[in-house]
């Protein structure tokens, strides 16, 4: 049977690490997730997002470090902790030949659930999900979107503390991806969320927190707030009276891409270690640009996830 819990943080983890051989997939990430929180954990393929959703979930061992999931250790006590978790794989593990119902009920037994109480949760998560008239059909005849939400009552049946969605979107229409995202603002009212999305609008409307990984490694980790700010930071927005060509402004020290907005007005995205605003400003003097306006550009999600992934190509 599920256990009740309350505290205030729900996923801790610290130094964990995961090897392949000699490749290291997740290198020494902590993590903190606490009750009421949506966690955006993003990052370009390979980057070790789904290696990591899989330790954090207890489906794959850490080579190194610690997962405390409700203050319950998730290495030393797994059958215990994993009941507080709930998670959706980016493919879902359906059998086609049951119906829905009789999977779910056989994913609230393999949860723990006690049989008086199956009934009721499954009748709970089907409505939640939108599956309340597909009871009797067999996996295999629906579609991918209804597949999908399947699998994301099958996470949520046993009301975990922790729910874990790897792409939890994919396949459905613009209006099932509505109903997901209302559902996921739903479940953080009392308990956590950790999203793993391509899809970045999708983040910045029910995230409270962003960590982007790349190559194994935390490279971002703040809120939407902090993002923002960061965000306002890795990019310029220029204007000239004598507009110079886009070559003359891409090879500034510290510019690592150039948008023209107008033939005035440019927005430099910037190399987060260096600070091209003083060679800006004295080549703009230099050569007669008449730069007239200068300060930070209001980007999005996508230019930080852009900036801070970018790799350059090999020579």
């Amino acid at each position: 049977m599920p256990i009740e819990s309350s505290v205030a943080t729900t996923v801790s983890a610290r130094q964990l690490s995961r090897h392949f051989g000699a490749h290291a997939a997740v290198r020494n990430i902590d993590l903190t997730l606490r009750r009421g929180e949506v966690l955006g954990l993003l990052g370009p393929n390979g980057a070790g997002k789904t290696t990591t959703m899989q330790m954090l979930t207890g489906t794959l061992a850490p080579s190194a470090g610690s997962i405390c999931i409700c203050d319950i250790d998730l290495v030393n006590h797994p059958v215990e902790a994993k009941r507080h978790i709930g998670y959706l794989p980016e493919h879902p593990p359906l059998y086609r030949e049951l119906t829905v119902d009789e999977f779910l009920r056989l994913a609230a037994r393999l949860h723990g659930l006690p049989r008086k109480r199956v009934t009721q949760a499954l009748a709970c998560a089907k409505a939640r999900c939108g599956l309340s008239d597909t009871g009797r059909r067999l996996l295999g005849s629906l579609s991918k979107g209804y597949q999908q939400r399947v699998g994301i009552a099958q996470a949520i049946i046993h009301d975990p503390d922790v729910v874990v969605l790897d792409e939890p979107t994919v396949g459905l229409d613009p209006i099932q991806i509505r109903d997901i995202r209302a559902l996921i603002r739903e479940l953080r009212e009392n308990r956590s969320v950790i999203l793993s999305t391509h899809i970045l609008p999708e983040v910045e409307s029910v995230c409270d927190r962003v960590e982007i990984l790349h190559q194994g490694r935390v490279v971002f980790s703040d809120t939407i707030g902090g993002l923002d700010r960061f965000n306002r930071g890795l990019a310029l927005q220029a204007a000239f009276r004598n507009p110079p060509q886009v070559e003359a402004l891409a090879a500034l020290t510290g510019v690592m891409r150039v948008e023209a907005l107008d033939e005035q007005q440019f927005v430099l995205h910037r190399d987060p270690q260096h600070d091209p605003t003083d060679a800006l400003v004295t080549r703009s003097v230099q050569a007669g640009w008449g730069l007239y306006q200068l300060g930070p550009a209001h980007s999005r999600l996508e230019d930080v996830f852009v900036q801070l992934t970018h790799e350059e190509p090999a020579a």
